[in-house]
């Protein structure tokens, strides 16, 4: 059934300008193929979720309901503030939720108050935090060692100015690492980090390791250890871009709504800028969505919308709040179109993927960027009670 919650009384599905469908049967579906590579309870390994940005965008309290119904228990965020906002809304659900960028000066209180675990990522950090445990008590947290990323994280020569028995006994620690280049299968760097990883989980022998992300996960067993952490595969973006296949479902379908339908009986330009002309017969449909709502301005003069069924080019540059498309050729082919009909933006074969390509990004940009004016409706068989949010009332949970 559709899962819905409404924050506001505003318009209806029927009357929005864009309809966001979020399939959380399919990150469910998605969930379950990635911890059934992590061999499952009998290898006593995981797979976690990363639930950071809104859960990728797409509502992080409904993704985390769903994902908890499965039997996910350890999700990632990257604020503090995601993190209590998760607490907040699943209070009595006894998820861990780990904070990736850390404990911040003084922080130290405010996380244990919600419960929630740092990714410590330099010795200050560790320090701070088994500190506060000696004064409180023992607190979760992971260890987030750098292997080669250079971002966040210790260096693997900092180890040694660190108490590695204080730091084995705090309850459910994570030992963690991640990885630079999990989807170029061939990159040296990915052999050197599973290395350099193996030489440092020896001195937290208790400790859950976890290294592998999305597209590490499909690297290879060696890469899997105890807990898996994927973020963009649970929403559908394909972890292996090397292969012809993408292993995850769809999830998203992002659809916008014709507001206008103009026959061209001369030639003239499409958009500001006037970058692009039109010839006639041609038939423009101007859809009501526009960068402010994550269809990317580069997509302009590149992009195809299908309208049932029908690729239909983008015509001129993308504005704040409209797109315009050609529909000449879908139109001709299906009388009933007409203004307030749904054009298809996103959908199972026409995948966030594929409209990164075309906007020269990555599958994580599209689906973060979806903006709040969309309506939006969850699909969920695992739950009964209707979950909706309207344009107006913006992302569920948020």
């Amino acid at each position: 059934m559709t899962r819905a919650t409404s924050r506001a009384d505003a318009v209806s599905a029927g009357e929005t300008g864009g309809l966001l469908t979020i399939d959380l049967n399919a990150i469910a579906a998605n969930w379950r193929l990635l911890n059934a590579r992590m061999g499952g309870p009998a290898a006593h390994k995981c797979c976690a979720a990363v639930v950071k940005a809104d859960g990728y965008g797409l509502g992080a309290v409904p993704v985390v309901r769903r994902l908890l119904a499965e039997g996910c228990k350890t999700f990632f965020v990257a604020h503090v503030e995601e993190g209590i906002a998760l607490r907040t809304a699943l209070a009595d659900s006894g998820a861990e939720i780990f904070v990736l960028n850390g404990l911040l000066p003084g922080g130290e209180a405010l996380l244990a108050r919600y419960r929630l675990a740092p990714c410590l990522n330099d010795v200050a950090q560790v320090r701070a935090w088994l500190d506060f445990c000696v004064r409180t008590e023992p607190q979760m947290a992971a260890l987030h060692v750098d292997t080669g990323m250079t971002r966040l994280g210790l260096d693997p020569d900092e180890l040694d100015d660190l108490d590695h028995a204080a730091i084995g006994a705090l309850p459910g620690l994570i030992l963690m690492s991640h990885l630079a280049c999990a989807d170029e299968p061939v990159h040296p760097l990915n052999h050197q980090q599973l290395a350099a990883f193996r030489r440092i989980r020896g001195l937290f022998p208790t400790a859950r390791a976890s290294l592998a992300n999305s597209s590490g996960m499909f690297l290879g067993d060696e890469y899997l250890f105890d807990l898996g952490r994927p973020g963009v595969a649970l929403y559908g973006g394909n972890p292996t871009p090397y292969a012809d296949i993408n292993p995850m479902r769809a999830v998203v379908h992002l659809q916008a709504r014709i507001l206008q339908l103009r026959q061209i009986r001369d030639i003239r330009p499409v958009g500001y800028g006037a970058t692009a002309d039109t010839y006639p017969p041609a038939r423009i449909a101007t859809l009501a969505v526009g960068y402010a709502d994550g269809y990317l301005r580069a997509i302009s003069n590149r992009g195809v919308v299908y309208l049932n069924g029908h690729p239909c080019p983008v015509v001129g540059r993308v504005s704040m709040d409209l797109l315009t498309v050609d529909v000449t050729d879908a139109a001709g082919r299906d009388e009933t179109i007409a203004a307030g009909a749904l054009v298809d933006l996103l959908s199972e074969t026409h995948t966030v993927d594929d409209v990164a390509a075309t906007a020269d990004t990555i599958g994580y940009e599209i689906l973060t960027s979806l903006g709040e004016r969309y309506h939006r409706r969850y699909i969920d068989t695992a739950h009964e009670t209707p979950l909706e949010t309207t344009a107006a009332a913006g992302s569920a949970g948020a």
